[in-house]
């Protein structure tokens, strides 16, 4: 798994200072920005944390290149709706050879990770065979109606991908650029980091904290799992149990980041 921190709106922390002092204030926007101190910023992002003003925070972005994780984890993430997102295609890029995901449960027994080889071996050899099958049955199509061959076999391909993805697995690798703003990633921490949380999408959304907390120190310091923000756990029966756990281990990575 990989995840990058590829861009992010500038001066974040003092735009959304200067976006919530505008609210409370009939002064002209280039003044509030000039009597924004470090400490005035701070204190702003204390309180509309406190208060729950979280629109102002909806005017700075982040955008993350992620790689190296499944397709299930990706579907996870596109279930976060107030997002942009950018995927690799199974229809215009060919999966023959696909790299795969092995979930440490699975590889820690090793009669689990044969079996998981085995039938990820199987599945590879079925793609390859029903993409190289739709890809001759398409390009006799397209050169019967005067296509060129190269061109036909070109225009072919893409429509056997598109058909013979259907047997690829959930282990599938997979990248995607994905931008949020920040009212969003919060609540995308709030679910995501949580324990309960998947375990590789969970180690996705630990990794973007930690470069969210690089550049945006005290915006993203209010962030984190539910129990970590508001000192509850909200799952109920569901509970980990590990409240204090988890609580020290952000606060450890918050720490660092500082």
């Amino acid at each position: 798994m990989k995840v990058k921190l590829l861009s992010y709106t500038p001066d974040a922390e003092k735009l959304v200072a200067t976006a919530a002092k505008l609210c409370y204030s009939s002064s002209d926007i280039e003044s509030l920005r000039d009597g924004l101190t470090d400490e005035k910023v701070e204190s702003f992002i204390d309180m509309i944390v406190s208060i729950g003003h979280g629109s102002v925070m909806e005017h700075v972005s982040f955008t993350f290149g992620i790689e190296g994780i499944s397709r299930a984890c990706s579907h996870q993430l596109v279930r976060h709706r107030i997002a942009s997102y950018s995927q690799k295609s199974q229809r215009y890029v060919s999966e023959k050879g696909f790299e795969f995901i092995t979930p440490p449960s699975i590889a820690d027994i090793p009669e689990a990770k044969s079996e998981f080889d085995r039938i990820i071996g199987e599945i590879t050899e079925s793609y390859e065979k029903l993409a190289a099958l739709l890809t001759e049955k398409h390009t006799a199509e397209f050169t019967a109606q005067g296509m060129d061959e190269k061109a036909a076999r070109s225009k072919a391909s893409k429509l056997a991908n598109e058909d013979a993805r259907f047997v690829l697995p959930n282990a599938c690798e997979t990248k995607i650029v994905m931008t949020m703003n920040i009212r969003s990633l919060f609540n995308f921490f709030n679910h995501r980091c949580c324990s309960r949380a998947q375990w590789e999408i969970r180690e996705v959304a630990n990794e973007m904290l930690r470069q969210c907390l690089k550049v945006a120190p005290h915006i993203f310091a209010h962030a984190g799992p539910s129990c970590v923000v508001s000192g509850k756990c909200p799952e109920g029966k569901m509970t980990c149990g590990k409240i204090n756990e988890v609580k020290e281990y952000f606060s450890a990575m918050k720490e660092n980041i500082s």
